[in-house]
């Protein structure tokens, strides 16, 4: 049967109570404030890298059995989470590249959006430049070129 997972906050405070500590004493020794101690054990703070890294010294451990333990219950509680897989269930998969000298993967195709029709020559796309500046500013452009303004 397969161990329930546990949180790194619930398994620090077994620690504590192996050893016999508290919260107090545990800050005091690892020199960090008491109120991350205690917001790490009820499960309101992650155990960051630093952390990981003063814990496994003053227990005798690694920081990677506290940075493991924290990302494995991160993963479980991000699989609880209904709105995520809803958009992990939207992505899809990268494909096999093709053979032939490609060497980025290719992804599944999705449907393109229509893009705007662009003006063959220059001066269709100044004209159309100038339609979509607002009419004061075409105005001030036309008054600096000695110009009548165009209404």
């Amino acid at each position: 049967m397969a161990k329930k997972l546990q949180s790194p906050g619930a398994f620090l405070t077994l620690m504590l109570e192996k050893y016999k500590l508290n919260p107090f004493r545990l800050s005091k020794e690892i020199k960090l404030s008491q109120s991350a101690v205690r917001l790490i054990t009820i499960g309101k703070t992650k155990i960051t890298t630093p952390v990981a890294m003063r814990l496994a010294k003053y227990f005798n451990t690694n920081p990677e059995f506290w940075l493991t333990m924290q990302i494995r219950w991160d993963i479980a509680e991000a699989a609880k989470d209904k709105a995520l897989a809803k958009v992990i269930k939207g992505i899809s998969r990268v494909t096999k590249a093709p053979a032939g000298g490609r060497k980025q993967a290719a992804v599944a195709k999705k449907p393109r959006l229509k893009k705007k029709a662009r003006p063959k020559n220059k001066a269709a796309a100044k004209k159309r430049a100038v339609a979509r500046k607002p009419v004061r500013a075409r105005r001030k452009t036309a008054a600096r070129r000695g110009r009548p303004a165009k209404k």
